[in-house]
């Protein structure tokens, strides 16, 4: 018999295919949960979808660790609470272990114009589920057009206005950290067995 064939040779692929799927099944979990909960606007249980390290980057932000990620999207959280509620709404499809469709319809908090942006998410998540890397692409001179009127119509595609943009919203999401408002010290990922 050869070492092919043997039963403890052949069952080590099935086990890591078993921890690969049980990983995979507790990664979509994972994204399905962060979209419900932003849905219902909680910052919080966002937050608690990141790893410590955890990566974000789209066309406005650049953010390294769950601190700076859970700020984001408590401050956008917060924005929408205040200003744009009546409005407010997530549609989501395509969840899987890796990836995600998102849109979002809200009131822009800068100009109070309103918006409609598609986003197509990509995730790479660690073995507890945890967002380790979240990356969303979007149209960003469509972006623009809709949250700033004629300035996105005529600038939007340069890259002036998207470093304009980039700059506003960091100087932003930086007093909001900075602010008491900004309870994201106490959020903690969820336990394993929840994942």
């Amino acid at each position: 018999m050869s070492k092919l064939s043997s039963p403890q040779v052949h069952r080590l692929p099935v086990t890591g295919r078993a921890r690969n799927a049980k990983g995979a099944a507790a990664a979509q979990a994972t994204i399905a949960r962060l979209y419900a909960a932003f849905a219902q606007l909680d910052g919080d249980a966002m937050q608690a979808c990141y790893a410590a390290n955890a990566q974000f980057d789209d066309e406005v932000f650049s953010l390294r660790g769950r601190a700076q990620v859970g700020g984001m999207w408590h401050m956008l959280c917060a924005a929408t609470q205040a200003n744009g509620r009546d409005v407010w709404r997530l549609q989501t499809r395509d969840i899987t272990p890796r990836s995600a469709h998102w849109e979002a319809h809200y009131r822009f908090s800068a100009t109070g114009r309103l918006v409609h942006n598609r986003i197509d998410a990509e995730f790479e998540c660690g073995p507890d589920g945890l967002i380790l890397r979240h990356r969303d692409h979007f149209d960003f001179w469509r972006w623009s057009r809709q949250a700033l009127g004629m300035t996105g119509l005529m600038l939007g595609w340069t890259p002036w206005l998207r470093a304009r943009v980039r700059a506003r919203a960091g100087a932003n999401l930086a007093a909001y950290l900075a602010s008491s408002a900004a309870p994201l010290a106490a959020a903690k990922p969820p336990s394993a067995r929840q994942a």
